[in-house]
């Protein structure tokens, strides 16, 4: 399992894949209007990421600390893992490692760097390694479909729904969204965060 702290065959930081297998990390930042705490505060409580992540069908609450996560894989299917935050350092950084027993075997790390007047950098690390046989397959498939433009769709979803309060998407964008559905409108409300989904 690649160490998401750690760039693989010193490959650029950003996108960095094992030629002999299906190990990968790649990591995105993107500066958000937002303090630290609001935004650690969100991804803390991990289903809301289900509202910004395209890929992610959705995300359960297992305990305080684990949450089994679903997430869309070619040709219909889909995979499941429960991931565990092992590092919980308030308002600064998280990091998780799925457990024996999932789809993915994956790790990662979050972190939320104070920018002053700019707000937060908001610096999200993943690595991943698929399982062998016809999952494994499906999987490799699709984390290879540029896994760095999709972590950086992701992050600029997180963007727009923290600094505007929603998260709205276009036809012109059907392509990239794939299976989305177009004109869907996520909305966040001040307290808890709670998605709309409107079809158009």
């Amino acid at each position: 399992m690649p160490d998401p702290s750690v760039p693989a065959d010193d490959a650029p930081i950003a996108y960095s894949k094992d030629l002999k297998s299906d190990h990968a990390l790649v990591e995105e930042a993107v500066t958000i209007n937002r303090p630290p705490s609001e935004l650690y505060q969100f991804w803390r409580q991990q289903e809301n990421l289900a509202g910004v992540m395209e890929n992610v069908v959705w995300i359960e609450k297992v305990d305080d600390k684990r949450y089994r996560w679903t997430v869309k894989a070619p040709g219909g299917k889909e995979v499941s893992w429960v991931a565990a935050i092992t590092n919980d350092l308030t308002d600064r950084e998280l990091t998780w490692q799925s457990e024996d027993g999932g789809d993915i075997d994956n790790s990662g790390r979050v972190r939320f760097e104070d920018a002053g007047e700019r707000g937060t950098v908001v610096r999200a690390t993943i690595a991943y390694d698929p399982p062998a046989g016809v999952v494994g397959q499906l999987v490799a498939k699709l984390f290879q479909r540029e896994p760095r433009i999709q972590s950086r769709r992701d992050l600029h979803r997180f963007k727009q729904l923290m600094e505007t309060g929603e998260i709205t998407t276009s036809a012109r964008n059907q392509r990239e969204r794939e299976e989305r559905d177009e004109n869907q409108t996520i909305t966040r409300q001040p307290t808890t965060p709670v998605y709309q989904e409107n079809q158009a």
